[in-house]
């Protein structure tokens, strides 16, 4: 599943809020400490996450959505909170169509 990573719409973030995300999360694809299997790539605007799906597969899609979606949002709030220039509510993660 591919989520998009956007700035939130409720928020006033900095301009360059995505950018200074993108620079805690670049090469995080290898780092184990995320543990989710999420993948990250920088296609502007926007950030893309890709979730690899552990999810069972007895569950709705829509279910299975909002799981790989709080997984990613997980990983942009812990990193937010490890850098003191990001503000996890300045973004937005949702599923990509």
């Amino acid at each position: 599943m591919i989520f998009r990573i956007t700035l939130h719409s409720g928020f006033a973030a900095p301009a360059d809020a995505l950018e200074l995300l993108w620079q805690q999360l670049d090469g995080s694809q290898d780092d184990v400490r995320f543990g989710e299997g999420i993948r990250f790539a920088k296609v502007d605007p926007e950030i893309r996450a890709t979730w690899n799906e552990d999810a069972p597969s007895s569950l709705e899609r829509y279910e299975r959505e909002e799981i790989g979606r709080r997984a990613v949002l997980d990983v942009v709030c812990e990193v937010c909170a490890g850098a003191p220039e990001l503000e996890s509510d300045w973004f937005a993660v949702s599923m990509l169509r």
